[in-house]
């Protein structure tokens, strides 16, 4: 009797001594006992299923991207559709093509010289197809080097991760400190990161004309003289004929310091490194000392029998060079008019400045010499004599301890570059006219020339590959006198077409410091003309 409420038909009785029915989706081999496992499938047979399941619907849904539908669906429709299905898991790596990626980045990378190449190739395209403009040129550059940063170093990074004993400076040890603390949900790595955050290194635009001009008249044209020179307290100090003039960067005040009369004239000038006295030579061979402020003269020194026409301060002790040939130390503190001759030269001291530290004298004269001294001994330590004309430009480099450049005239247009510690010479440079003036900035690893015969220009050098930066022109005479202003910023030029220019060659203090020092400065206004 059927006890059910529904009146369904109970299922059918199966005989317990028949073997049970076999799921669809395990496979039996006629014969097998039903309590023995199936036998292992031969290498044949697994090589067909791996490729069956590789071809399998499931799997071309798994790589084309379509939704799936429930598990208990997707049960049912193996089942009924008898789809056979191991335990093993065979990921898709059809995204992850890492020749293609690589290729991908040798492209990107190569892509400016494909273009390069095309356009000589092919004239005819490149009226149709005019250069990309600067900004897309950057942005281009900056999408190649991101693409070699996300495809190439994140995997480094990874695996320098593991290296504990490489060296880190103590900004990196606080960067990474920094972002532990956070997970990023940027979709590129750290580097590129940093790539993209670290601020760009703009280019420094040197102005290729002069800020200010002033006249000079009487500023005379003589190879041999110094009439210009920058004191630290931003006061320009030249000579005009008998007369020294002193103008206030700051205020633009002219002050007359001094006239020596009819019979004499200015030779040189010279400022103390406070800025608070000024040497000045004259043409009879005297040394006299004038108190800028109160424009009154401290001190008249002799000694030399003809012109001084360079100078150059070390604390209290002067040096003076004149056209006898003769090098006098002068300590003001002294009664003595000297304390020390240097006598080596056989014609014209034309060239003297005192190393860095103070240590050594170079000095450079009309016999084409270039001599180093020092406080302990009246003969040189150094003799140069490998430049062919006159020796009137020197500079020693505030950066390298040592490290001593000079220029030759005429018939040398050479800029030479010497270690005086060893006694060697280091580099020549050709500049291909008279050499004036050389002067080192203060701020960076650079320095000015300034020329005379032919071209009268004014060049920015780049050391120690010595790569021109600019040349500037605009004098119509020799370049003859050079000063710079106490921040480096700014250099000033005379010539004989008397003529002052101001250009801004260098940067300013602010390079290294990070403090601005423009209160020292005139207000910059390019092309404009002082008269």
């Amino acid at each position: 009797m059927n006890s059910n409420p529904n009146n369904l038909s109970s299922p059918p009785r199966r005989n317990l001594s028949s073997p049970p029915p076999t799921p669809p989706h395990i496979r039996r081999s006629p014969g097998a006992s039903p309590m023995q496992p199936p036998p292992s499938p031969s290498r044949a047979t697994i090589d067909r299923e791996y490729s069956h399941r590789l071809n399998s619907p499931f799997r071309n849904s798994h790589d084309s991207g379509t939704s799936f539908s429930s598990p208990s669906s997707s049960l049912n429709s193996s089942v009924n559709t008898s789809l056979e299905y191991s335990d093993r898991f065979i990921p898709s790596r059809t995204h992850s093509n890492f020749s293609a990626s690589q290729a991908l980045a040798e492209n990107a990378s190569n892509n400016n010289n494909s273009h390069n190449s095309n356009t000589n190739h092919q004239p005819s395209n490149t009226a149709a197809h005019p250069p990309d403009p600067p900004v897309q040129q950057n942005t281009s550059a900056l999408l190649n080097v991101l693409l070699k940063s996300e495809l190439l170093e994140n995997g480094r990074e990874k695996e320098e991760e593991g290296n504990m004993m490489r060296f880190k400076s103590p900004r990196e040890h606080a960067q990474e400190d920094a972002t532990k603390g956070f997970v990023s949900l940027s979709p590129i790595g750290s580097n590129s990161h940093r790539l993209l955050s670290s601020p760009r290194k703009t280019m420094r635009k040197i102005p290729k004309v002069p800020f200010k001009v002033l006249d000079a008249p009487a500023l005379q044209d003589d190879f041999y003289l110094n009439l210009v020179d920058w004191s630290a307290l931003n006061v320009l100090a030249v000579g005009l004929g008998s007369c020294v003039y002193l103008w206030s960067a700051c205020t633009s005040k002219v002050t007359k310091l001094c006239d020596l009369g009819p019979e004499d004239v200015v030779t040189s000038v010279s400022w103390t490194s406070r800025g608070t006295h000024l040497a000045v030579g004259t043409n009879l061979g005297e040394t006299q000392i004038w108190e800028a402020a109160k424009c009154k003269k401290i001190r008249t020194m002799r000694g030399h029998s003809a012109r001084v026409g360079t100078m150059s301060w070390m604390g209290h002790v002067l040096a003076s060079g004149s056209r006898d040939r003769l090098i006098y130390l002068r300590d003001v503190r002294s009664k003595e008019p000297f304390v020390t001759k240097l006598a080596g030269h056989k014609q014209e001291v034309c060239g003297l400045k005192w190393s860095a530290d103070e240590s050594q004298l170079a000095s450079g004269g009309n016999d084409n010499k270039l001599f180093i001294w020092n406080l302990q001994s009246s003969q040189p330590v150094n003799r140069f004599n490998e430049h062919t004309a006159a020796v009137k430009a020197i500079a020693w480099s505030p950066h390298q301890h040592g490290l001593l450049c000079s220029g030759g005239g005429t018939a040398d247009r050479c800029i030479r570059f010497w270690n005086t510690l060893s006694g060697s010479s280091l580099n020549c440079i050709d500049t291909g006219s008279q050499v004036c003036n050389l002067q080192w900035s203060k701020n960076c690893n650079e320095l000015v020339s300034t020329h005379g015969y032919s071209l009268n220009q004014i060049i920015l050098w780049r050391y120690p590959s010595m790569t021109k930066i600019a040349t500037l022109t605009g004098h119509t005479y020799r370049v003859l006198y050079l000063a710079m202003s106490p921040d480096g910023s700014t250099i000033v030029t005379g010539a004989g077409d008397e003529t002052l220019r101001f250009w801004q060659v260098f940067p300013d203090s602010t390079h290294k410091s990070g403090k601005s020092t423009h209160g020292l400065l005139f207000p910059s206004s390019p092309g404009s003309v002082v008269r």
